[in-house]
């Protein structure tokens, strides 16, 4: 299961759910079409296994910044695309900044929201019941549907305590 949420209201605004030959990277661009055109995205924040061309190009065509920190052994890539130039643009910060530093600088952190929902998601039942692949599809969509709810109630404000 992917997902897509909104980093202001915690929203579950996109939901793939796929068997386990797909992996992570595929995936993006089709979570980024479940988000209606006229709504604008402003980043992307996903972890190493999403610096590939094709995420980086679904990013770049939906006008949004990624925030997808470089491989370790990554390199300048040589196409002149408006990905490949914002993914040369991460490398070269983290190059100058150093990894722990750009994280911070660019946000990536916030990517911990999904891991969050996630685990809420996984509360709701680690298991699907549903036998066939499209009514597990089904279960995991109203599981999004109850989840999203649960966020318009409101969420907890934490504050500090001396």
């Amino acid at each position: 299961m992917h997902l897509g949420i909104d980093a202001q209201t915690l929203e579950i605004r996109a939901i793939e759910v796929t068997d386990n030959s797909v992996g992570d990277a595929p995936v993006l661009p089709t979570l980024l079409q479940q988000i209606p055109e006229q709504e604008p995205i402003e980043s992307v924040s996903a972890d190493g296994a999403y610096d590939t061309q094709g995420c980086h190009e679904a990013i770049a065509a939906r006008g949004a910044a990624a925030v997808i920190p470089t491989r370790k052994n990554a390199r300048l890539w040589k196409r002149r695309t408006a990905g490949a130039q914002a993914r040369n643009d991460i490398l070269r910060a983290t190059q100058r900044l150093g990894r722990r530093i750009w994280k911070t600088w660019s946000g990536y952190h916030r990517r911990s929201l999904v891991e969050t929902k996630m685990r809420c998601f996984k509360l709701l039942g680690e298991r699907v019941m549903a036998r066939t692949f499209e009514r597990q599809v089904a279960e995991l969509q109203i599981r999004a549907a109850l989840l999203n709810r649960f966020t318009c109630l409101g969420r907890p404000e934490t504050v500090a305590a001396a």
